[in-house]
């Protein structure tokens, strides 16, 4: 359908049913309360149609495909992953490595598990790790802020981002009441495991998190500030068009418990 014709559907349900199911806004709409309780509703029996279709073509309904990157991969999920496999062995689990979290890259997946502060719209969203950002350099990178204070050291240092649109430069500066950086030199680097070797090779300092913990025990990295963005850490969310499972919820159970 084009969008004009959803739109036109949308209103003609909003007016069958007397609800605002949906708020307009300049980024497009957003389920309203209202909007939720019929979704609920037709999640589940749509659900029921779905597993009905996959017994007739004989397919398992117990698969699952999780998106997440090789840097929270490497170093949290794989040594945890046999867990779940000995927990649930019916449940055949796919691990895709991804980078943007692209809308492409999302609707190769069923889950997602993503770093940031949560604030996207792109799916439904569920915290289950919190883990702060904190700015991390190498050992150059720390003489030079105990010599010359963060306050002047940052005019100096190239900042690592994982995408062009990230924010989250601008929040932690502001948290460190610090000016807002004007430099072009902003290097963009969207693996966060390329990010990390980038950092110790000098080529910036970039907002990492306590994964980080075997290169800052060895002084690969260190810590250059004790201010920290305390609402970022690791999301699960499911993409808008991928209908709540039994398979998904076991993985979101057996994950929160991990924590």
């Amino acid at each position: 359908m084009t969008k004009g014709a959803t739109s036109y559907q949308i209103k003609t349900l909003e007016a069958d049913l007397g609800i605002a199911l949906f708020r307009r806004t300049t980024r497009g709409v957003t389920l309203t309360g209202e909007g939720l309780k019929p979704l609920a509703a037709c999640q589940t029996r749509y659900e029921e149609i779905e597993a009905d279709l996959r017994a007739l073509r004989g397919m398992s309904s117990q698969t699952l495909t999780v998106g997440v990157s090789t840097y929270f991969a490497a170093r949290w999920l794989s040594p945890r992953l046999m867990s779940f496999m000995q927990r649930y062995p019916n449940v055949q689990l796919r691990i895709q490595p991804m980078i943007q979290f692209s809308d492409r890259e999302m609707h190769d997946v069923d889950l997602a598990i993503r770093w940031g502060n949560g604030n996207w719209d792109d799916g439904a969203v569920t915290p289950f790790m919190p883990m702060p950002t904190y700015p991390v350099g190498n050992s150059e990178a720390a003489r030079q802020v105990d010599r010359l204070g963060m306050n002047r050291a940052i005019s100096r240092f190239t900042l690592l981002r994982d995408r062009d649109d990230s924010n989250a430069w601008s929040a932690w500066l502001s948290a460190a009441g610090l000016p807002q950086q004007s430099r072009r030199d902003v290097l963009i680097v969207p693996d966060p495991n390329v990010r990390v070797q980038a950092v110790i090779d000098g080529q910036g300092i970039a907002l990492m998190d306590d994964l980080l913990k075997d290169e800052l025990d060895d002084t690969k990295l260190f810590r250059l500030s004790e201010v920290e963005l305390s609402d970022y850490g690791y999301f699960l969310v499911r993409p808008h068009r991928t209908p709540a499972s039994e398979t998904a919820r076991v993985f979101s159970d057996w994950i929160q418990d991990e924590v």
